[in-house]
């Protein structure tokens, strides 16, 4: 899979099952760059991310609009990955983005950024960018677009 490709969900539960798909590969240095207007489903798409990489409490998952980043332990699983998501929402650019310390967080676990299209000039080339587009109140079309191949690697069990 090296351009984009398209799934429909027409359930939450089904937008959660492909998190969690996604979320079981994910490593140390993944980015996932998340695009979708207010109330389209990044924070569901997480949620299923945080349970598919073996976070154990999901109640910690939330969007972190006014704490700008999350962060979960994924214990449940052998390599203890730790999972940093970032609204980027109120940052103003590439300052804020270093202030929170973004290039450490890529070297120490997996990112999931929400309103990534706001900093897409500040991401590694080599991330999973996942459009998330509302086609009715519960039904979603996520359209994976990978920039390299740890994206590609990261986005085939989603397919």
């Amino acid at each position: 899979m090296n351009g984009p490709s398209t799934i429909d969900c027409d359930s939450v539960e089904a937008t959660r099952r492909v998190g969690r798909r996604l979320g079981s590969h994910l490593r140390v240095g993944d980015v996932v760059a998340l695009v979708g207007p207010l109330g389209s489903g990044k924070t569901t798409l997480v949620k299923g991310v945080a349970a598919g990489a073996g976070v154990s409490d999901l109640r910690q998952v939330n969007s972190p609009t006014f704490v700008i980043v999350n962060e979960y332990d994924a214990a449940g699983r052998p390599d203890a990955l730790h999972i940093y998501h970032i609204d980027v929402y109120r940052l103003r650019g590439s300052d804020d983005l270093d202030a929170i310390g973004f290039d450490e967080m890529c070297r120490h676990g997996a990112v999931v950024v929400e309103w990534a299209d706001r900093v897409v000039d500040l991401l590694p080339d080599d991330r999973l960018t996942i459009e998330i587009e509302p086609t009715a109140d519960t039904r979603r079309r996520l359209t994976f677009i990978p920039g390299g191949p740890n994206a590609r690697r990261l986005m085939a069990p989603a397919f």
